[in-house]
C-alpha cells in the first residue's frame, strides 16, 4: 500500500462516504497513514461533503473515526 497525499486520502474518504461507505476502513487506514506522514493531528472534515450533513451525521463520523484513532473536526 503506497502512501497517498493527504488531499488524495481525503478525497477517497468523501468518495467512500458517497458510495455508502464502500471500503471505508481501508480509506481510513490510508488517511491515518497520510496524516502521520504529513504530521497532521486532526482531520478537518468538510461537513458539506457528507451524505447526511446534520448533527447526527457529523457525530456518527466523529465517533467512527475516533474508534480508528482519528480526531475529526468540522469548521464552524
Amino acid at each position: 500500500m503506497t502512501t497517498l497525499t493527504l488531499a488524495q486520502a481525503t478525497e477517497a474518504i468523501y468518495q467512500s462516504l458517497a458510495a455508502d461507505n464502500e471500503d471505508i476502513d481501508l480509506h481510513i487506514a490510508q488517511l491515518k497513514k497520510s496524516m502521520a506522514h504529513e504530521g497532521v493531528k486532526e482531520f478537518a472534515a468538510d461537513a458539506s461533503k457528507l451524505p447526511f450533513n446534520n448533527r447526527l451525521g457529523r457525530k456518527m463520523m466523529q465517533g467512527y473515526f475516533k474508534k480508528h484513532g482519528i480526531k475529526v473536526v468540522f469548521a464552524s
